[in-house]
């Protein structure tokens, strides 16, 4: 298929040069007597006549072809630039324009006519009788240009069937943004009806705890709940911002960067994890979105630490490469075996299509001394791709993997 496509677009890029040598040698032959009636001039005029036949048939304007065709016919009698010339006017010439030049080449046919009778001879008898001058006019005009109009109508038809596919793919594109914007605002309030209620109280306990408790150990633990809780609410009504803004509205995402990994660190050990923070590389300019998607894998790291390896070692690790950021959480084997959360098995799903969405690559898996590693490599420039991301779209959410070791599920975030 490929080659057949290129042998078409070869022939297209030749197809004018191949028209003008057609339409000269075929006014050469024709004036020489090999195709048509022998002309008495000279042949290096019939040799001019013929090349500027040809010029004109590769003219962007359409009069060049045109003036040959008529001076072609009432010099030489010969047809092939006419021929050519009422191809081209059924292809495009419509309504009066059409109307002129039938009335045009019905008035060279006459003067042709007139010419023949004039010269006599054997040119008399093939174009200046009048069975034989209708027939040429049918063969050299009629015909050519009915066969234009067949081949303009053709194309009109296609033109707007694409239009009309065009136009219905981008209203079905809109009904299905349109959906997608009502889902989006239903769960919108789904979850502020009922997570950032529930939240909302948990957030309140914590604080009338805080302050009746006696026990400093209690009312540190109840200020630590508090203010997590108010975190969550705080990172809730990002989320619901970003579900209620419209696609492409050009509303911008809530901000979260690298920045924000120092207080992810902090928030887990004073929660009771044993985190070790390690920098790799020169950091420099990071645009908003490596930042928030760096920001989110820490994130999704530290939460299934706490999840499902309690009490584990962890080092949250970034490499600043010339080209990209590469975060990874690895944590050691948990210390409280059977404490373990249950989770949705559906947090480094959603995670590795938010890495490959920003164009890049996101690994996890057991390590060999019992414990865990998330890996992302995140690019600093991602080139959208709409097409993937309708291909995305259309083959649904993926299957995650189930873990070498029977562990399937294992580690599935929040």
């Amino acid at each position: 298929m490929t080659t057949r496509a290129a042998l078409l677009r070869r022939a297209e890029r030749h197809t004018p040069l191949l028209l003008a040598a057609l339409v000269a040698a075929g006014t050469w032959a024709s004036a020489t007597g090999a195709l048509g009636v022998r002309s008495p001039l000279p042949r290096l005029l019939v040799l001019v006549v013929a090349l500027v036949s040809g010029a004109a048939a590769v003219a962007a304007r359409r009069w060049p072809l045109v003036a040959a065709a008529a001076v072609g016919w009432l010099v030489l009698a010969a047809c092939p630039a006419a021929v050519l010339a009422s191809w081209r006017a059924g292809v495009a010439l419509r309504g009066r324009r059409l109307t002129a030049y039938l009335l045009g080449a019905g008035v060279v046919a006459l003067l042709g006519v007139a010419v023949g009778v004039a010269v006599g001879g054997e040119r008399r008898l093939t174009t200046a009788t009048g069975a034989n001058a209708a027939a040429l006019f049918a063969w050299v005009v009629v015909f050519p240009l009915v066969a234009g109009l067949w081949i303009g109508a053709r194309r009109d038809t296609l033109a707007a069937l694409r239009d009309r596919a065009e136009r219905l793919e981008r209203e079905q594109e809109a009904r299905a943004d349109r959906v997608r914007a009502e889902e989006r605002a239903r769960i919108a309030r789904e979850m502020h009806d009922v997570v950032a209620h529930r939240v909302s109280l948990m957030v309140v306990h914590a604080g009338a705890l805080e302050v009746t408790a006696a026990d400093p150990a209690t009312v540190e633990a109840a200020a630590l709940i508090r203010s997590t809780g108010r975190a969550a609410l705080t990172d809730l009504r990002e989320v619901l911002g970003v579900l209620r803004q419209r696609a492409g509205d050009g509303t911008p995402l809530p901000p979260a960067g690298l920045d924000a990994v120092d207080e992810l660190v902090r928030e887990s050990r004073a929660a009771g994890l044993r985190v070790d923070r390690r920098d790799e590389g020169t950091p420099g300019p990071v645009p908003g979105g490596v930042a928030r998607t760096v920001h989110r894998v820490v994130q999704e790291g530290l939460t299934n630490v706490r999840k499902h390896a309690p009490g584990a070692e962890v080092t949250v690790h970034l490499r600043h490469l010339p080209d990209g950021i590469e975060a990874a959480v690895r944590n050691g084997p948990s210390t409280r075996p059977g404490s373990a959360l249950p989770g949705a098995g559906l947090g480094l799903v959603g995670l590795r299509e938010r890495v490959e969405l920003a164009g890049g690559r996101l690994s996890a898996g057991p390590t060999a001394d019992g414990g865990f590693l998330l890996r992302a490599l995140v690019p600093m420039e991602t080139p959208h791709d709409p097409h993937r991301d309708r291909r995305r779209r259309a083959a649904g959410p993926r299957r995650p993997a189930a873990d070498p070791g029977g562990r399937a599920g294992h580690r599935g975030g929040r």
